[in-house]
């Protein structure tokens, strides 16, 4: 496979991946880009990639087991090739070009998102700009949409200063739980007869209450339940991320030395 030398996307063969899978597919695309000379990458070299501190979310603990299985689902799924370094140990590197049917600027945007998930554009933009040039945000909506356009991201906000997108590689469950939890209701991308579904899903029309049904409370306190639940999400949403990288962490530095 040879490095694209145009702008235009390839055919794609892509299929939705699980996290694990999307981790080490990310971790070899970064690491073709950024450290060229250490790559492709032995088994020990993904796994330390995967885990690193910097650049992820979340955080993880992979062992080589976790990093051998994902490996050799995605080379069935033809995202990656292993290949004998000249007679050494076995590396593997990724054929995310031709696989997602992406140029290098789009594969440096959606590496990105593999390793970090869902990201405001401003963020994805600082970041996926250390892979390929990426001079602003003016530069990066263009991206960002033609990849909407052909499912390689899902918009998770209306479009505007906070805009969040995330790839579209997750299970049809998972980015159903991504979107109730943290897209507001907002639905973005196309119908099965391909039409643009964008906006915010339709509020339930109200049923006349019953007979003996107790009475609707006033709108102004209905609303400010609704917003002090939320506040209180919001608070657990932090809590259980903050448990998370503790405990991510501590299985990290709990592991034996190899």
């Amino acid at each position: 496979m040879t490095l694209p030398s145009d702008n235009t996307p390839k055919s794609a063969l892509w299929q939705p991946l699980e996290a694990h899978q999307r981790r080490v597919l990310g971790v070899l695309i970064e690491k073709a880009k950024t450290t060229p000379a250490g790559y492709p990458m032995t088994v020990n070299a993904i796994v330390a990639g995967c885990n690193q501190k910097n650049n992820r979310e979340p955080l993880t603990a992979y062992d080589d087991i976790d990093v051998e299985k994902a490996l050799d689902q995605l080379r069935l799924m033809e995202a990656v090739a292993e290949i004998d370094w000249m007679g050494r140990a076995v590396k593997y590197k990724h054929r995310a070009y031709d696989w997602l049917g992406v140029t290098r600027v789009e594969l440096a945007v959606l590496g990105e998102l593999l390793l970090r998930g869902e990201q405001t554009l401003g963020d994805l933009r600082a970041r996926a700009a250390r892979m390929e040039p990426i001079e602003d945000l003016t530069a990066l909506k263009p991206i960002v949409d033609g990849l909407v356009t052909r499912g390689l991201i899902v918009e998770l906000s209306p479009p505007g200063r906070g805009h969040l997108v995330s790839h579209g590689l997750y299970h049809a469950s998972e980015l159903g739980e991504l979107r109730a939890r943290v897209g507001g209701g907002f639905v973005s991308g196309w119908s099965s007869d391909g039409i643009a579904t964008t906006g915010l899903e339709p509020t339930p029309p109200r049923l006349p209450a019953g007979p003996g049904a107790a009475p609707a409370p006033p709108a102004d306190a209905a609303m400010a339940r609704l917003a002090a639940l939320e506040t209180e999400v919001t608070t657990l949403r932090a809590e259980v991320a903050t448990l998370r990288a503790e405990v991510a962490d501590a299985r990290t530095r709990l592991r034996p030395p190899e």
